[in-house]
């Protein structure tokens, strides 16, 4: 129901494919984040955040380096500081995270944004800006999961499931915030070429 592991995989494959002719040091970071998958951006953004110690939102030349030897992206020491130099836009010697994830994703269409907030809405019952467990209850019906229909599973491991495929690979919560629900469907998007086909999916799988 998240995103297609057939996409994941065409995406994986045309992002290693791309990397081996790209020039520019942005370009590539988000397409070695893409070769990971849906959840590439999104793991890079949760392996920031946890270099954020004093959770001002901002990242120094040291916090970005480590972040990005952390998340194993392959990267010369240089290119990295030009990298930074082009995010700090007011020379302050620290970059915003926020307008770094913006730059990093692959670009999106108002369309599909809007049809993923939908979504988003759809699913977070609460309306308190993050997606628990509590909020599946009332809309994700796990009746029909094979694993819950032959026993494997409970209610409480499908909708952990569910939700840890929108978490961040290494660090899952079993929460989602709006922001990683986003950060996973840019990579989806990034897969999809057309619009109509990526709204139609969405509307089908969230039945919007």
């Amino acid at each position: 129901m998240a995103g297609t592991s057939r996409h994941d995989r065409e995406m994986a494959v045309n992002a290693k494919k791309q990397l081996s002719v790209c020039t520019d040091p942005v370009e590539s970071l988000r397409l070695q984040c893409l070769a990971r998958g849906s959840s590439g951006i999104k793991g890079l953004s949760r392996t920031f955040k946890i270099m954020d110690d004093d959770n001002n939102r901002t990242l120094d030349m040291k916090e970005f380096m480590k972040g990005l030897n952390d998340y194993g992206v392959l990267i010369e020491k240089e290119e990295a500081m030009a990298m930074f130099q082009r995010f700090d836009r007011d020379n302050s010697g620290s970059i915003n995270f926020d307008e770094f994830l913006l730059t990093l994703r692959p670009p999106m269409s108002n369309a599909r944004k809007e049809v993923i907030m939908q979504a988003f809405r759809k699913l977070d019952k609460t309306n308190d800006g993050v997606i628990t467990i509590e909020d599946l209850r009332g809309v994700y019906n796990v009746k029909y999961h094979p694993k819950y229909q032959n026993g494997e599973w409970t209610e409480e491991q499908v909708f952990r499931k569910f939700l840890d495929s929108f978490d961040s690979p290494y660090d899952k919560d079993g929460q989602v915030t709006k922001e990683e629900f986003l950060n996973y469907y840019c990579g989806v998007s990034a897969s999809i070429d057309s619009d109509v086909y990526f709204i139609l999916m969405m509307k089908t799988a969230w039945k919007l």
